[in-house]
This record gives structure tokens, sequence and C-alpha cells, in this order.
């Protein structure tokens, strides 16, 4: 293979893998903040009563908040994110279309200042300056693909369902299980879960799992016992 096939094909396709990583990882994340959140809430009511009622009101509200509140943070992150590359999309299309020869000539010098010779690096500007010269551009000045500009409402929506989705398990664990027990249960669900979540998390990002997963189980076991005891004291003193 040569040394122009792979500087024109590889990276793409690093960049969409990159891309879905990062959608998943995300995924993961947002499953663990409904985990951790209403896990937090309901817990924290069930120390102050035993009744499934308020418990019940307790959990769906806090889903419910939290999902819109996640897919209303992405939303704007995301937005921001995408604007700011439209721009600079927009930044690239007038300069080609203003100044072709000094982009040609910076194209030609991004990849000189990546080993390449004189004669490949501007055989490589060349031939993909005939092909697509925007995208050229953009992938190797800004690692751009144009083709794969975040959609803000698709982070929103994929951070509301994976929120929701991880917001099922302590929501089921407190509700289904016996009054005597469901505190110590959801305590027992929602740290295994959140170390399988971490630990996936840690595998797709490369880091350390065990580390990344003790982290999290450590948060959350501190969140869980935190609104458990602010539950038990206020139910305790009859301030609630």
């Amino acid at each position: 293979m040569s040394i122009e096939t792979v500087i024109l094909h590889h990276e793409p396709q690093g960049t969409g893998l990159a891309a879905k990583l990062n959608w998943l990882r995300a995924g993961i994340l947002g499953a663990n903040d409904g985990i951790v959140s209403v896990a937090a809430v309901v817990v924290g009511v069930a120390g102050l009563t035993t009744e499934t009622g308020p418990i019940l009101a307790a959990g769906m509200a806090a889903v419910v908040g939290g999902a819109i509140s996640m897919a209303l943070g992405e939303y704007v992150s995301v937005s921001s994110q995408s604007d700011s590359q439209k721009q600079l999309i927009e930044k690239e299309t007038r300069e080609l279309r203003e100044q072709p020869e000094e982009e040609f000539a910076e194209l030609v010098g991004m990849y000189l200042s990546k080993g390449l010779s004189q004669e490949t690096a501007s055989r490589v500007a060349m031939e993909l300056t005939e092909t697509d010269p925007l995208r050229a551009h953009l992938d190797i000045e800004l690692g751009i693909d144009p083709d794969e500009i975040v959609s803000p409402w698709h982070a929103a929506i994929a951070s509301a369902v994976s929120f929701l989705l991880g917001s099922i398990l302590p929501i089921l664990s407190i509700l289904l299980a016996p009054a005597a027990v469901r505190v110590p249960l959801t305590f027992a669900t929602v740290l295994i879960a959140l170390f399988l979540t971490g630990w996936v998390g840690a595998w797709i990002g490369g880091g350390s799992r065990l580390r990344a997963s003790s982290r999290v189980v450590v948060g959350g076991a501190l969140a869980l016992a935190a609104t458990f005891a602010i539950g038990s004291l206020l139910g305790t003193t009859g301030i609630a």
C-alpha cells in the first residue's frame, strides 16, 4: 500500500470509529447518571418512609426531570460544537474560493510537516484538490468530516434515552423488593450496575477498567449513603 493510500484512507476511517466510540461512551455515561441520580432520590425518600407512593412519585419526578435536564444540557453543548464546525467549514470554503493558490501551498506544507517529500506532498495535495479540495483541507487542517457534523437533536435524544434506561434499574429495585430489604437490595443492585458501566466506559476509552469502576462505585455509594442518611434524619427528627 502506497503512502498516498494510507493518507487518503486511513484517517477518515479512524475518525468515524472515534465518533462512534464517543457516542457509545456518552451513552454509557448518560446511563450512569440515570442510575446514580435516580437511585439517590429514591433511596433518600426510602430513608424517610416505607410507603411506596412517595417513593414512586419522587422517583418518577427524578426520572423526568433528569432526562429533560440531560437532553437540554447535551443540546446546548452540541449546538455550540455544531455551530463552530459549520463556521469553520464556511471559512474554509471562502478561503478556497478567494485564495486557492495560497490554500494549495498550505496543504502541501502540512503534508511536508508529516514527513513526506516535496514531490509526494505536492502529488497528494494535487490529487486531493482535484477530487474534493474542501474535504481535503477540512481533514488535514481541522480534523472535520463534513458528513459527520454533530446533530444537537440526536445528541439530546441519545442522552435522554440513555438516562431513562439507566433510571429503570433503581426504580424497579426499590419498588419490587420487599420493604424490609428494599434499601440494601437497591444499594447492591446499583453498585453492581455502576461497576459494570464504569468497566465498559473504561474499556471504550482505553483506561484502567478497575480504577474507573472503583471510582464510579465509590462515588455512587457516597451519593446513596448521603441521601439515605438525610432521609433517615428527617424522618427521625420529625421534620418531614
